[in-house]
């Protein structure tokens, strides 16, 4: 049922895919109830009146598959059968809405909770979440998105170019403010600070600030380009909302905040708060999806946190240095720029990075179809054999070359810096 993201007006629906050795009706079952108004044992409270107003649903149930083994370990058989198959299903639950209301924490109590400790399934992952309309009341979601920031970054017709300082740490205030100088004189777009860096001992918060939007303003007032520079924020919520307002007073025009780190309220609170737009990265990810029959799926991660206020989420990037396919990168991507409600997109601008070079571009427009995305090179900007300009201007070439349907060799007869990309991007 992937696809819509709105769900009946006064219903939650989740996907999920489990795995047991049990009959999927009956685990499914026990999932509902769990998540619900039941428990492991009948009680008497649970009236039939009391079911019918806040009991779990099983709205559909798909037998997938088997397994030959549990994929996770810990999980019950049944009793009389304790070589039974172990059968692999998707399944969809719905709540009321009533029972909790257009709240996202308790939404994530709701269709996660103590489902991945249950002893009937060796597996468990949430595969996708629809919502009633009343979340897209409760919650604004992304303050600036897609427009807000090609507004203040001035960049309207293509995708934006960014990089991450590197080192991710080490550096003091004023060799990061050099190393700021050195990008926005080669052109950059679009700078993040690494998640490592947020306030040390070595590179205290305020004065990095100070020094670094010394340079972007000095550099806006000589050019009219502004770079944007996504302060790494993360911290606790009044450390936030300080760090926040220090980034606001110096004339900054973006923040970052790791979501793992950071939680659910966090985001809330600090998308309340924020007057920037908030870059937000999800490091940590693959300790919520990494096995297959376990955690959540990209596809329903992100509405959450996209309805909570991220403008931009990082998906990764195609031939990345991570585990994960290309496939799911583009599915994650693409689901950036799929609106949650009809009357509300709460769209997210994708951000592409690890390991990006002058070689991806073709494939990711030809895959994702659009131009609304932040493509973040570290060595394909820094490690460029004719210096960081030269990077920043082959990865522009190799946009415009994917966006125009010009394939890289082409483009590169006549460009040079594109071509010198090529050549060390492949050896």
């Amino acid at each position: 049922m992937p696809g819509n993201s709105q769900g009946p007006p006064e219903r939650i629906e989740a996907d999920y895919l489990i795995e047991t050795a049990f009959d999927p009706h009956d685990a499914a079952a026990a999932m509902a109830g769990e998540q619900s108004s039941g428990t492991f044992v009948p009680i008497p409270g649970e009236t039939p009146e009391l079911k019918e107003r806040s009991a779990a649903r099983v709205e559909s149930l798909t037998v997938t598959g088997s397994s030959a083994a549990p994929s996770l370990p810990g999980a019950a058989r049944p009793a009389d059968n304790s070589r039974g198959q172990i059968q692999q299903a998707k399944v969809t639950l719905s709540w009321p809405l009533s029972n909790l209301g257009p709240s996202l924490p308790n939404l994530v109590a709701t269709v996660a909770g103590n489902l991945f400790e249950l002893r009937q399934f060796s597996g468990l992952r949430i595969l996708d979440l629809r919502l009633p309309m009343a979340f897209a009341d409760a919650y604004r979601g992304p303050k600036f998105s897609i427009q807000g920031t090609r507004d203040l970054t001035g960049v309207h017709d293509r995708p934006i170019i960014g990089t991450i300082i590197k080192p991710s740490v080490g550096f003091d205030p004023a060799e990061t403010a050099e190393l700021t100088h050195t990008l926005c004189q080669a052109g950059i777009d679009f700078i993040k600070d690494d998640e490592l860096q947020s306030d040390s001992a070595h590179c205290p918060f305020d004065s990095r600030v100070e020094a670094v939007m010394a340079v972007i303003n000095s550099h806006a007032e000589n050019t009219g380009k502004k770079v944007m520079f996504a302060f790494n924020i993360t911290g606790d919520l009044d450390q936030m909302r300080h760090r926040h307002d220090t980034v606001v007073a110096h004339g900054g025009t973006c923040v970052m905040a790791s979501l793992n780190s950071i939680g659910l309220v966090g985001m809330i609170e600090l998308a309340r708060h924020s007057q920037l737009p908030i870059h937000a990265h999800r490091n940590g990810w693959g300790y919520l999806s990494r096995h297959p029959m376990l955690g959540w799926s990209y596809l329903a991660w992100q509405k959450i946190w996209r309805l909570a206020g991220a403008d931009h989420m990082h998906v990764n990037g195609l031939s990345n240095k991570f585990c994960e396919s290309d496939d799911s990168v583009m599915a994650s991507a693409k689901q950036c720029l799929t609106p949650l409600f009809e009357d509300r997109p709460c769209l997210s601008m994708p951000v592409f990075s690890s390991g990006q070079t002058a070689l991806q571009p073709p494939e990711t427009f030809s895959r994702l179809q659009s131009k609304d995305l932040i493509f973040a090179a570290g060595g394909g900007i820094m490690a460029h054999p004719d210096g960081p300009a030269a990077g920043v201007e082959s990865l522009r070439q190799a946009w415009e070359a994917a966006t125009s349907g010009q394939s890289l060799a082409e483009r590169a007869r006549s460009h040079p810096a594109l071509a010198a990309a090529l050549t060390a991007s492949r050896k």
